[in-house]
C-alpha cells in the first residue's frame, strides 16, 4: 500500500478519476475542483502548480485521494485512517507540509494526530461542518419579491465585493485575482443572483458544474443589512434546481455547524446530513 504524489492533472484522472467517481459525495470538493483546474488551467486557485496524489492497494484498487492548490491547503478525500496517518508521514518534511487541512472528520483527525507525533506540531479545529444531499426540493412557499437570475459579465465587481466578503466571513483564503475567478464562474454559468422586485441584487449563490452525476452549491452569500427577508432561502431553492437541470443527480453543500441559522435553511428547503467533516489549522 503506498501513496502516489504527482502535479500532473492527467496522470492523477487516469489513476483516481474512477475512484473519484464512484462515491461522488464523499469525494465532491476534489472532483470539482479537478474539473475547474481541467476546465480553467493550473493557476485558477494560484501560481504554485497543485498536487494530486492517490493510495493504492497492494492489489492495485486506489482507495484513496488527495490534492492540494496553493495557496490552499490539503484537501483529502474519502480514505481509511491508515491512508491518513500515511500522507502524514509522506507530508512532514520539507515544502510539501500543508499549513491547514480538511475533509472527513476521521480522516483529517488521523492526519492531524500522525502529523503531531512526527513534528510536534499542533493543531486545532478551525471548521466544524455538515454534509448534505438535497433529497425533495421544498421551495420556500412566500419567497421574497422578485427572481433568480445567473450572473452576467455586467455582475463581475459585485460578485468579486461579495467573494471577498464571504471569504472574510468564512475564514477562507481567495485567489489572487477575484474578478478573474468571478469571470470564470461567470461564463461558465456556475453562478445565480437574487434580483429583488425594485431590480437590487440582494444575494449570491454557487451551483458548480455537474461532474460525475455531482453538483455542490456554494458559495452562498447575503450582504448582513439585507439578511432575514428570504433571499438566501429561495436562492438556495434556485441554485438546487439549477443544478439538477444541469445534469447532477446528486446536489450537496456542507454547512459550517456553528451557523444554527444556515442549517435550518437548507433543512427546510430538502437538505438531508449526510456526514460531518473538519477543517483543522496546523500550529
Amino acid at each position: 500500500m503506498a501513496w502516489t504524489l504527482t502535479t500532473s492533472l492527467d496522470e492523477f484522472r487516469s489513476a483516481a478519476g474512477g475512484f473519484l467517481a464512484s462515491d461522488p459525495a464523499a469525494n465532491t470538493v476534489l472532483l470539482t475542483i479537478v474539473d475547474r483546474v481541467h476546465r480553467d488551467g493550473p493557476q485558477v486557485y494560484g501560481d504554485a502548480p497543485p498536487r494530486y496524489g492517490w493510495w493504492q492497494e497492494p492489489d492495485g484498487a486506489v482507495t484513496g485521494a488527495t490534492l492540494r492548490t496553493p495557496p490552499y491547503g490539503q484537501r483529502l478525500g474519502r480514505m481509511a485512517t491508515g491512508a491518513a496517518e500515511a500522507l502524514a508521514r509522506l507530508l512532514a518534511d520539507g515544502d510539501q507540509r500543508p499549513d491547514d487541512v480538511g475533509g472527513g472528520r476521521e480522516a483529517v483527525f488521523a492526519f492531524a494526530r500522525e502529523l503531531e507525533r512526527l513534528t510536534g506540531r499542533g493543531w486545532s479545529v478551525a471548521t466544524n461542518e455538515r454534509l448534505y444531499r438535497l433529497g425533495e426540493l421544498t421551495p420556500p412557499p412566500t419567497p421574497p419579491a422578485g427572481r433568480a437570475r445567473p450572473a452576467a459579465p455586467a455582475d463581475r465587481e459585485l460578485v468579486a465585493r461579495w467573494f471577498a466578503a464571504f471569504a472574510a466571513e468564512a475564514g477562507v483564503n481567495v485567489p489572487g485575482d477575484l474578478q478573474a475567478d468571478a469571470d470564470q464562474r461567470i461564463a461558465v454559468g456556475a453562478l445565480l443572483l437574487w434580483e429583488a422586485g425594485d431590480g437590487r441584487v440582494t444575494s449570491l449563490a454557487g451551483a458548480s458544474p455537474a461532474v460525475a452525476g455531482m453538483s455542490r452549491i456554494g458559495p452562498v452569500y447575503t450582504p448582513p443589512e439585507l439578511r432575514g427577508r428570504g433571499y438566501a432561502s429561495a436562492l438556495t431553492a434556485a441554485a438546487s434546481a439549477h443544478a439538477r437541470a444541469g445534469g447532477a443527480a446528486e446536489v450537496l453543500l456542507y454547512t459550517d455547524l456553528a451557523n444554527p441559522v444556515s442549517n435550518a435553511i437548507y433543512r427546510r428547503i430538502g437538505y438531508l446530513p449526510v456526514g460531518d467533516a473538519v477543517h483543522v489549522v496546523l500550529d
